[in-house]
């Protein structure tokens, strides 16, 4: 907690989900980020950490501290489904926006099925979030079964699919399921039990269950088509429920604003503009990473070696044991491919090195971080970056790493926050100030 902490915000948690143990904070940087506290889960973790989709609020991070643990996610900005459905203020979401919401939500559900996770854990409103552009996303967090609480379903029975009432497994059925309990929330701007919904349709009551709010406001010939999905969805028997991307297939052809942007829809400001790349002259550093020239950079960390590193590690006398030695001699090895571009090999020297736990070194996890970079492993390569920023908080070079691995992971707003952040750290330094 302290590591992300440390990485990630300055400033007390803004808020807390109870429900689902997720923590909004503010970030000191602009890096945009959320936590949430799990079990032991770090396999797990780093398992739904490789997911990457448009329609995820995607897992960037997972820190362990002490018997604490937490995933860092993408921060989503404009609140969850829940609130613009249920607590709404100004106004409501529209009909498009909604069937927007139904096709990107399925469309999650549908890649993390493709990948090899198709559980997902207590799916309802809540999980579904919005980004800066007002786009709905599914939240990782549900991907990972060891929440807080222990739990895979935190809402009343009556939500629940009724094979998990039965045995307390989660299957992609069940998923399906509790998808139909969202497109209920959807067409009704409220939450209906299940068995009640069904009901209605069945007894050709749609209108009763549609949003009041939208009244004169939506075509009924698509929210047939929805109802008939939810209904398709939220049969007793799983193996009657469609699949995913059946899923997509159904509500793929409903969508009648594709051009229209989402936070024009949800009635949000829109996004702000990535700040631009500092005007004053760049430090050499700077000038590599804003460029995104990994050769470069490679050349500066060589040249620079562990000058940085003074000050991380006192040892005394009784530490020099057979186990530091084989340590530092993997870290030697580490640092000769590092030099040779040998970068696979540098990265298991540096691994064996870090994993001891005796030595913590910034400059080998910044190391191991362009090697990740050059090996195409971005997420792994942020990871680093921000453990490196963990050891020396007002590194300018973590900030660096940290800023190439977000553009490399398409979060170019974030990455060009982070550059800004390592040019005014290095500044200071080189004023002899302290950064902040």
């Amino acid at each position: 907690m302290g590591c992300c902490e440390s990485s990630f915000w300055k400033e007390p948690l803004l808020r807390k989900d109870q429900r689902h143990g997720m923590n909004h904070p503010r970030p000191s940087n602009g890096t945009a980020t959320a936590g949430a506290a799990v079990g032991d889960g770090g396999d797990e973790a780093w398992g739904v950490g490789k997911l990457r989709h448009k329609r995820l609020a995607n897992l960037i991070g997972y820190c362990c501290d002490g018997d604490e643990r937490l995933l860092v996610a993408e921060y989503m900005p404009n609140d969850t489904l829940a609130k613009h459905l249920f607590h709404w203020e100004n106004q409501t979401i529209e009909w498009a926006m909604r069937l927007r919401v139904a096709l990107y939500i399925a469309e999650a559900l549908d890649y993390c099925s493709t990948e090899g996770r198709p559980l997902y854990h207590d799916l309802n409103a809540y999980r579904v979030l919005f980004d800066e552009n007002g786009d709905p996303r599914l939240s990782c967090f549900g991907l990972m079964k060891n929440s807080r609480d222990g739990k895979s379903y935190s809402t009343n029975l009556a939500y629940t699919p009724p094979e998990y009432l039965r045995n307390g497994r989660v299957t992609p059925e069940s998923v399906v399921f509790s998808f139909g309990t969202v497109l209920l929330d959807l067409l009704s701007g409220k939450h209906i039990p299940p068995s009640h919904a069904l009901d209605m349709i069945r007894g050709k009551n749609i209108n009763i269950l549609m949003d009041s709010h939208l009244e004169g406001n939506f075509s009924t010939e698509e929210a047939t088509v929805v109802f008939d999905l939810a209904s398709r969805c939220l049969q007793s028997e799983p193996r009657e429920r469609p699949n995913t991307k059946e899923l997509v297939a159904t509500l793929a052809p409903l969508q009648n604003k594709p051009d229209v942007p989402s936070y024009a829809m949800l009635g949000i400001p829109k996004q702000e503009e990535a700040p631009p790349t500092p005007q004053h002259p760049l430090s050499p550093m700077g000038d590599a990473c804003s460029r995104m020239d990994l050769t470069a950079i490679h050349q500066i960390l060589v040249m620079t070696h562990y000058k940085d590193d003074e000050g991380t590690n006192e040892l005394s006398f009784q530490e020099w044991t057979q186990q530091m030695r084989d340590m530092l001699e993997a870290r030697k090895r580490g640092d000769l491919a590092f030099r040779d571009k040998e970068f696979k090999n540098a990265i298991d020297c540096y691994s064996q090195f870090i994993n001891v736990g005796t030595m913590v070194s910034p400059t080998v996890f910044a190391r191991r971080s362009l090697c990740y970079l050059l090996c195409d492993q971005p997420d792994a390569a942020l990871r680093d970056a921000m453990q490196a920023q963990c050891v020396l908080p007002d590194w300018s070079t973590a900030f660096y790493m940290q800023a190439v691995a977000l553009a490399k992971l398409d979060m170019h707003k974030d990455a060009a926050d982070m550059l800004n952040e390592a040019t005014t750290l290095e500044e200071k330094k080189q004023r002899g100030g302290r950064g902040p």
